[in-house]
């Protein structure tokens, strides 16, 4: 019997934005909902077709917003939002998916995709059909019938047949319209009657068969709200039965016959998928796991074995210890195990372990408990093995040197793991690996590389363990659901590893893989771990400091505006300046609302004729003082951990494009550097009794390997004599050398290897822009290399897509070709600075990984490095070990870039110590 799916294509196009985070493709256009959608669609013709047999399908998609129920009621969808801005030039790319796929793509001007689904379905059935609508949508619901036409809800994966309707809405799928049309609908704006929600409006139509029959009954019914709404909203009632009913006769575009499912074509879906770049889904169509065969990304790369579909039901719970030794056997066997934790919390440095996964090949995968039965000292544990035995018998085979273990984000693990006494290695992680392989491109986490490159959807962790208020520990869910979700992780772990780790050497990854990344988990794993000492006295009495100097500010403000309003509300902020006081060229957003951020509020301060210039001033001020307290003074107290009396930050190897690290909770990079306010807060990073900080900072790191990569002989030879770079750049700019041309030169000295406009430079000196542009010439007048070097950038990187560091770093910017101007500018900016901020940070990387074996091999293992910000490095060492800890940190740091790498400049490292991090600057 032929049997036919029609798939509601919207909900699976508004499902796979929603799903996936915002993605580009090769051309710099937004793909996220394009990959998304084309996944989910193979699933369907490919695995479903094998599984349920489908004969026939085809897509249904809305053509437009209107439809001809909007002639009945001008408000029908009335308050639906338009879709968002990035999903719209996406459309067009999904009927080109669709038809990929050779598949009917239906819509038609005037119908909405659910009254063309209606009436295929009703012509399929006439002609004795099987009908699958893929869809859960409830009005969809109504065109159910037992044994003939039933709704696939993908998402849940399951079939909703008559059964379901009724469970949900109480009647017959038949007089489920009569249900909608009572209760209404806020999505659609279907009015509905007020107060009538589904089980009411369930009760109505069984008691009375029909919405007629109830409006008919209503006069007779009990006094009450419900009985005057009946009557009084009865037309709306009748309107809203209209607008609920599916069209079934809409004239069909295509022929049944021609909806006959074949099986996945070739060529036109190999010509999409390498339109777009989408890899793993052409190594799919070729079942070839790296690359498409027809055109391999780098010659030469090996074709590795598909893998097959993830199979959570393969996974194994292991509760006993000859079954952990079995799995254990096997690892050291083969050399390499996937690994992954399971543990109460996020925060690495305090919560405690509740399981850990294993993947020796893919779906070979187990999940061993050891902290399941919930937080309840008297609930019900499942079997599990002892943790101690557990963490034994891991701890010979994750510190055993002839396997390796392989991690994603392994520095996490090892911090959990580290605090049960196990140190991990070697390891290879695969979040660094991606991010060394494709920065720029996409993000790095789990979710989104298992899409990317496995055309896998994830286990969602709320999925598990639930929300809000009913959401569970990871410990108290039952061990089947937990040993799905924690197996996948160290399954897709290892897949992501089988893929990633040949690509590094055929596309020349690596270098700065091995010389820079890889040892980094374990560093900043001990950086994490050790944390940095607060003052809370401190900290709170700058917390009370900032709270008077932010009410004093307020206060000023309010002054100026002559009435009170709130500071920190946009709209108000945004009225006073451009309604009330009258500034010109305020920008409304689309919500109507005037743009207040940082950089109109700096464009207004630095007018001199603006009559808000004094109190934008003033409200700059407000803002940070705000947010510094907010941030750091208010949420350090709370950061400290009761364990340690310590704060540990947790850093990111992946937070920033050009290889920088980055820090969270507390956010470390975004203290101001220069400022008293700046200082005070370093302050109360302090040193245990008997110890002090160290703090080894990078001298103008930047415009030293500017001065390299560029060939700029002035520049080299200023650094190699140890002159001023800003005294001698205001000299040659200037002819004079004061504290006004040393500053402006010092702002144009790294303005100009952001790539920075005219206007932008105009802005920062306060200056017009054709002076702006006059500096920017004479600049490239006396440094020629600057600019042969900011040209010879943006050529390449436009035609290879990418730049790159000294290491072999690279950083690719997909919307260097974007046609939108303010993209393709912004991407050219951080195209020209990204080589030497990339290496700068590859340099400070590789003082990292060499200062803990250093410090060691001179008889210091008491200092421990803690902190990195940037160029800087934080250390905490006893008071007589300074003399000998300065001169390994400095030789360290000075010559981190060598052997790989030998520059024409010297690496200058300033050093100083105190008791606090403030008092070591």
């Amino acid at each position: 019997m032929p049997h036919l799916y029609l798939v509601d294509g919207s909900g699976y196009i508004f499902r796979a934005y929603h799903r996936l985070p915002p993605l580009t493709n090769k051309h710099g256009e937004p793909v996220g909902a394009v990959y998304g959608y084309t996944t989910m669609l193979w699933k369907l013709v490919d695995e479903l077709h094998t599984a349920d047999g489908p004969t026939h399908m085809a897509v249904v998609l809305d053509k437009s917003s209107k439809s001809f129920r909007n002639e009945m009621y001008d408000q029908y969808k009335a308050h639906r939002p338009p879709p968002p801005e990035d999903l719209v030039p996406q459309f067009p790319m999904i009927r080109d998916a669709t038809r990929a796929f050779s598949l009917p793509c239906i819509d038609e001007e005037g119908w909405e995709a659910d009254d063309l689904i209606a009436s295929y379905a009703k012509a399929a059935l006439a002609q004795g059909w099987q009908v699958t609508i893929v869809s859960s949508d409830k009005d969809l619901m109504q065109l159910v019938e037992d044994g003939s036409l039933d709704l696939y809800d993908t998402m849940n994966n399951r079939r909703l047949g008559r059964e379901a309707v009724i469970e949900k809405f109480g009647v017959e799928p038949a007089k489920l319209g009569e249900v909608l049309a009572l209760m209404g609908d806020s999505v659609d704006n279907v009015p509905g009657v007020p107060g009538v929600g589904p089980k009411t409006a369930a009760k109505l139509i069984l008691e009375h068969g029909d919405v007629e029959g109830v409006l008919a009954a209503a006069p007779d019914m009990k006094k009450g709200k419900l009985r005057d709404n009946l009557i009084e909203h009865a037309d709306m009632a009748r309107l809203s039965r209209k607008l609920v009913t599916l069209a079934c006769d809409v004239p069909l575009p295509h022929a049944l016959e021609e909806m006959e499912l074949q099986g996945i074509p070739d060529a036109p879906l190999r010509a999409f998928l390498e339109h777009h770049g989408f890899k793993s889904l052409l190594a799919k169509l070729s079942a070839v796991a790296d690359a498409p065969v027809a055109t391999p990304a780098v010659p030469g790369a090996p074709e590795a074995e598909a893998d097959p579909p993830c199979d959570h039901d393969a996974y194994e719970t292991v509760t006993d210890a000859a079954r952990l030794d079995h799995w254990i056997q096997i690892a050291r066997h083969q050399g390499f195990v996937a690994i992954d934790t399971e543990t109460t919390g996020l925060d690495a440095t305090r919560a405690d372990l509740v399981g850990v996964s294993l993947a020796l090949h893919p779906n070979l995968a187990c999940y061993i408990p050891v902290g399941h039965g919930g937080s309840d000292m008297f609930a019900e544990r499942p079997e599990q093995i002892d943790r101690a035995v557990v963490v034994a018998k891991l701890k010979e085979l994750f510190e055993d040197p002839s396997v390796l273990k392989i991690g994603h984000n392994l520095k996490y693990d090892m911090i959990v793991l580290g605090r049960l006494g196990i140190a991990v290695a070697p390891y290879d992680d695969t979040i660094v690996m991606s991010f060394d392989l494709d920065a720029g491109l996409h993000g790095h986490g789990m979710d989104e590389l298992a899409a990317t490159h496995l055309a896998h959807s994830c286990i969602a962790y709320k999925d598990v363990v639930g929300t809000g208020k009913k959401q569970l520990g990871f410990g108290e869910i039952d061990l089947k659901s937990a040993t799905r979700y924690a197996a996948e992780d160290a399954d897709v772990t290892l897949r992501l590893w089988r893929r990633l780790k040949p690509r590094l050497t055929f596309e020349g990854g690596t270098r700065v893989y091995e010389m820079v990344d890889r040892p980094l988990p374990a560093v900043i794993a001990g950086m994490e771990s050790a944390g940095v000492k607060v003052d809370p006295d401190l900290l709170a009495r700058l917390s009370t400091d900032f709270a008077h100097q932010i009410a004093a500010l307020e206060e000023q403000v309010h002054a100026i505006a002559g009435f009170k309003f709130t500071i920190g509300s946009p709209k108000q902020l945004g009225d006073v300046l451009f309604d009330k006081m009258g500034i010109k060229g305020g920008r409304k957003g689309k919500s109507g609302v005037y743009s207040t951020d940082v950089n109109e509020l700096e464009r207004i301060a630095a007018d001199k004729d603006s009559p808000g210039r004094e109190m934008v001033a003033k409200v700059l001020e407000w803002r940070q003082l705000s947010k510094l307290k907010s941030t750091y003074t208010d949420a350090l107290q709370a950061q400290i951990n009761p364990a340690t009396g310590r704060v540990h930050t947790s850093y990111s190897l992946t937070g920033a494009q050009t290889g920088r690290l980055s820090s969270t909770d507390p956010n470390l990079q975004n203290i101001p550097i220069r400022t008293e306010i700046g200082r005070q807060i370093r302050d109360a990073f302090v040193a245990e009794p008997g110890n002090v900080i160290l703090a080894a900072d990078y001298s103008q790191i930047e415009l030293r390997l500017a001065a390299h990569i560029a060939d700029v002989p002035q520049l080299r030879d200023a650094f190699a004599r140890g002159d001023d770079i800003h005294n001698m750049t205001a000299q040659e700019l200037f002819g004079e050398v004061n504290r006004d041309t040393r500053g402006r030169a010092k702002t144009i000295n790294f303005a100009i290897l952001y790539g920075i406009s005219r206007w932008g430079l105009a802005g920062r000196l306060d200056v017009s822009a054709d002076e702006a542009q006059g500096m920017i010439d004479r600049y490239f007048e006396r440094f020629p290399g600057i600019n042969r070097y900011i040209a010879d950038t943006l050529t390449e990187a436009k035609a290879r897509g990418y730049t790159e560091t000294l290491f072999g770093r690279k950083t690719h910017f997909p919307r260097l070709k974007s046609p939108n101007p303010n993209e393709r500018a912004g991407s050219e900016r951080a195209a020209i600075n990204a080589p030497i901020q990339g290496t700068s940070a590859d340099i400070i990387k590789r003082a990292m990984a060499r200062m803990g074996p250093a410090l060691a091999a001179a008889g210091l293992p008491d200092t421990r490095m803690l902190m990195q910000v940037h160029d800087e490095l934080v250390f905490e060492l006893p008071e007589g070990d300074v003399t000998r800890a300065t001169e390994v940190i400095r030789h360290v740091m000075a010559t981190a870039a060598e052997p790989a790498v030998t520059l024409s400049v010297p690496l200058g490292v300033d050093v100083g110590t105190g008791k606090s991090w403030g008092a070591a600057h």
